[in-house]
């Protein structure tokens, strides 16, 4: 094993130390914080306890910390973009939480400024890309079992009157930006193709503050595919987390158990032929509407793995110790954020142009 990466974790609140700091305690060998910093004078006291690493209040003296390699951003949403950019600016490396930024255009600031060659670089942290149950979805589709994939669909709901910081706009919050990210990253993943077509609909419901709570985005790709995504803070009653259909078979997520029926692979099905003439009175062969040929499927429950992945501080560390490529490009983590742009473009949550960093 080479040598720790040095972070410099920059806000040790639900993120930072919640997130960040819990799941590095199983990686010890491959990072340590060697400086942190926050507002708040007992989150600085806490870090400089637990890890004795330096400390600050302001980010200004951690960028200009030598011994800082990464730049490692949990800060509120709306200081993403400023903090990332202040630090590449600086010439320090950044891996930063969720939401890369608030809009299309500060993306393409950071892109650029991470884009230089032997500059400095920037990772985004979408983490559930790579959650054991959509990596399993990802191969389920790919083995071809379930025929030609159609439509897709994702969908995060509960029943949360929520009122901290995360409901108020000024500070990035919302749905959109919060689980937006990550549910927005898997339907584009699995549209498999570039979107022809997108359609969006926010609204605040239940929560307080004046953010959006329940949204709804459907993407149609060039490939016909269709993925529909929703994510709420207003549904009382569950619903399946992952819905995925095929010419030969579905497939559901729900209640950590995954559900399967697909047509037998190993019985030769012909294709149906359309029959011009009048039915009889037993409407059809089968004496159904559905076809004379007998379906042979297979059906299957598996266990389902929730959780949130770790395994991004993998791809991390490989990335910038090893040289391996990283496995969410910049263009990719940029496209989130069009797609959050243009659904917000023109509704009550789209944040004026006075109030970004």
């Amino acid at each position: 094993m080479g040598t720790p990466i040095r972070l410099g974790l920059v806000g040790a609140g639900r993120a930072g130390w919640g997130m960040h700091c819990k799941e590095l305690e199983s990686r010890k060998d491959k990072f340590v914080f060697v400086a942190a910093c926050d507002l708040l004078e007992e989150r600085r006291e806490k870090m400089a306890k637990q890890y004795g690493c330096k400390v600050y209040e302001k980010i200004e003296d951690l960028i200009a910390d030598p011994e800082v390699e990464i730049v490692d951003i949990a800060t509120r949403s709306c200081d993403h973009f400023a903090h990332a950019k202040m630090a590449l600016e600086a010439g320090k490396d950044v891996w930063l939480e969720k939401p890369m930024c608030e809009t299309y255009e500060q993306a393409c600031i950071l892109k650029e400024l991470s884009s230089k060659p032997g500059g400095p670089r920037l990772f985004v942290r979408y983490n559930r890309r790579f959650e054991e149950d959509f990596m399993e979805i990802q191969r389920i589709i790919a083995s071809g079992i379930l025929g030609d994939v159609f439509e897709v669909h994702i969908t995060r709901n509960s029943y949360s009157r929520r009122d901290d910081w995360q409901t108020l706009r000024q500070f990035g919050g919302g749905q959109m930006l919060n689980w937006g990210p990550h549910i927005i990253d898997q339907s584009l993943c699995l549209l498999e193709s570039p979107i022809k077509e997108m359609r969006s609909d926010l609204k605040h419901t239940v929560a307080a503050g004046d953010c959006e709570d329940h949204l709804t985005i459907q993407f149609l790709g060039e490939n016909g595919r269709t993925v529909l995504m929703q994510i709420s803070g207003g549904v009382a009653l569950p619903c399946p987390e992952y819905s995925v259909y095929g010419t030969k078979g579905s497939l559901e997520i729900w209640n950590k158990e995954m559900k399967l029926k697909y047509l037998d692979p190993s019985v030769a099905l012909p294709d149906p032929v359309a029959d011009p003439g009048t039915p009889g009175d037993s409407f059809g062969a089968s004496g159904t509407f559905s076809s004379a040929v007998e379906l042979n499927w297979v059906e299957e429950t598996r266990e389902a793995h929730p959780g949130t992945p770790t395994i991004i501080w993998d791809y991390l560390y490989e990335a910038y110790r090893e040289g391996k490529p990283f496995p969410i490009s910049t263009d990719e983590a940029i496209r989130v954020i069009k797609v959050i742009s243009d659904a917000k473009k023109g509704t009550p949550f789209e944040k004026p142009s006075y109030e970004l960093n």
